[in-house]
């Protein structure tokens, strides 16, 4: 979706400062809001699309005014109200008296256990399709970005939409994000890596041998 969220190619945000031996986790809450999602997605009420959809649909100036795990947090609660595992209310009578009774839900079941969270976080099912789906294109291949204005999530960067590339890898196939997002299934496609001109995307002041690549859907790109 075109949200603040999408700040490839953007001005105006200073320079990115690498912090020397960054730490995984800088505050003890953010291992908690990390494996708090881990935990909920475990349960299926919603897939890795989903989740990013709705951290996606923070407003901008908090977007901007927040970190990285503030924006799972509230993913992560919109998407616990919208199921029903958690409704809003009962998260505000938990946030006024920690001490208040949360109430059972059908799904305990499933309930992620330590042993099992190194083979959750390396399954790729979420995103791999085991479904062998021919592609239109092949390496070599000129093609160029759809100039899309989605409503919904998308993995279509907007600074490369409307550009023109060439396909060097094909990368096999994948569940498409946007239908996956919007519960529409996984409509599994090809996935190639695009590489652009850094000209192309920046205009003739770029750098002469600069590019960037990126990976790409079957149904973002055209013939160019």
């Amino acid at each position: 979706m075109n949200g603040i969220h999408d700040l490839g190619g953007m001005h105006g945000f200073g320079p990115v400062a690498a912090e020397p031996d960054e730490p995984v986790f800088h505050h003890d809450w953010e291992r908690r809001a990390f494996a708090l999602t881990v935990a909920s997605g475990a349960l299926g009420r919603w897939n890795l699309d989903m989740s990013r959809h709705a951290r996606e649909q923070m407003p901008a100036a908090e977007y901007l005014a927040t970190g990285y795990y503030e924006h799972w947090l509230f993913g992560l609660e919109r998407l616990l109200d919208r199921t029903g595992l958690v409704a809003r209310a009962e998260l505000e009578a938990r946030l006024r008296d920690p001490a208040s009774p949360a109430a059972p839900h059908p799904d305990a079941s499933r309930r992620l256990r330590a042993e099992a969270v190194q083979k959750v976080l390396r399954d790729p099912r979420g995103a791999k399709s085991d479904v062998d789906v021919p592609g239109r294109f092949k390496p070599g291949d000129r093609v160029r970005a759809r100039a899309l204005n989605p409503e919904g999530h998308t993995r279509l960067p907007r600074y490369c939409r409307g550009r023109a590339g060439e396909v060097v890898l094909d990368q096999g196939t994948w569940v498409f994000p946007d239908a996956h997002a919007a519960g529409l299934g996984k409509k599994p496609q090809r996935v190639y890596a695009v590489r652009f001109a850094a000209r192309e995307l920046w205009g003739p002041e770029a750098p002469g041998r600069d590019s960037v690549t990126v990976d790409l859907w079957d149904e973002y790109l055209d013939p160019a």
